[in-house]
């Protein structure tokens, strides 16, 4: 079938290498705030995380996806020790380096920065950009309850905007505390599934959503203008919330120097990774437009195939469908 829609960039796509596989895993096990269950799971996957060459290659060229930017898989590195969290980010970051340098045409990368250190992870994140050629960084949510509207972690966003890439802020599984005011109840415990209630069915997507309601009420893109943030899975319900957060969080109550939903729609850009449902996709069209969406398929926690096979099936122009499925990212990523 001929492309209708030119290349293909996908941009929530997912790697570990072998030493935060071997590492980080256990780490996080011991010192998360989210339940370890999380961990088993993503070890589960670690042949096609860890895979991050030929193999994927292979898989990308059946599916039709020429490019994915590549980032660090959740939980990353935002839930250890400031020093483990370094440690772990650099020597995932050299990692990815190594394997984009070996297949330029197709591999971009998200810088992992630790977030409990946010002056080392906005020198981490220059050193990529500048010497790797980096896109930006991805952020796996909170670090350890502790949320990036707090003006301790601000200096990453401002490396963000003084280097000129965005932020890619992926979910994280809520904090224990909220598991167990708002996920544990009369029925079966879902929690011990990272699938279940608590994780990819709602909870980490409300959570990332809350996220960046905190971060816009905080000010920080009144602080920082141009900082781009991009968010997974049609905006984690944010669009459907939209004009509600519109109206009622006016000017007046939040004193921020511009309406709520014009944050959502002038600093965040938003990909599929996932959501392969129209009927959410068009309410996200309506919202903010065909030129802040991105396609993403998020590999290995989902199809490369049927990401591809939602591109085709969208009802718009064939114009339309080249934003989405790789002029926008390009335009963002510079590419």
């Amino acid at each position: 079938m001929e492309r209708a829609f030119g290349r293909t960039i996908t941009l929530e796509e997912h790697y570990a290498s072998p030493t935060f596989m071997q590492g980080a895993m256990q780490a996080n096990r011991e010192m998360s705030a989210s339940p370890s269950p999380q961990m088993e799971y993503f070890a589960k996957l670690g042949k096609s995380l860890t895979d991050i060459g030929d193999g994927r290659i292979a898989e990308m060229d059946e599916a039709g996806i020429d490019v994915q930017i590549l980032s660090l898989t959740a939980p990353g590195v935002e839930q250890l020790s400031p020093d483990d969290s370094q440690r772990l980010a650099r020597a995932s970051n050299d990692a990815l380096a190594n394997a984009v340098r070996q297949h330029p045409n197709r591999f971009y990368g998200f810088a992992a920065l630790s977030t409990p250190a946010p002056e080392k992870a906005a020198e981490e994140l220059e050193r990529t950009v500048r010497q790797y050629g980096f896109k930006g960084a991805l952020i796996n949510g909170h670090s350890r309850g502790r949320y990036l509207d707090d003006s301790f972690f601000w200096p990453i966003f401002a490396k963000a905007e003084a280097l000129g890439v965005p932020i890619y802020l992926h979910p994280t599984l809520p904090t224990q505390a909220v598991v167990q005011a708002y996920y544990q109840g009369n029925f079966p415990d879902t929690t011990k599934n990272p699938g279940g209630f608590s994780g990819a069915a709602w909870g980490w997507h409300i959570e990332t959503a809350v996220h960046v309601i905190r971060l816009i009420l905080s000010g920080v893109l009144d602080k920082y203008p141009k900082l781009q943030l991009v968010v997974g899975h049609l905006g984690e319900g944010l669009p459907f919330f939209m004009e509600r957060l519109n109206r009622v969080l006016t000017i007046e109550v939040t004193k921020l120097d511009r309406p709520f939903a014009s944050y959502l729609r002038e600093n965040v850009h938003y990909t599929i990774s996932g959501f392969n449902f129209v009927q959410p996709f068009l309410d996200l069209l309506l919202q903010v437009g065909i030129d802040r969406i991105m396609f993403s398929a998020d590999y290995p926690y989902a199809s490369m195939s049927e990401a591809v096979a939602f591109l085709y099936q969208l009802p718009l122009s064939p114009e339309d469908k080249q934003r989405v499925a790789h002029g926008n990212a390009e335009l963002l990523f510079r590419l």
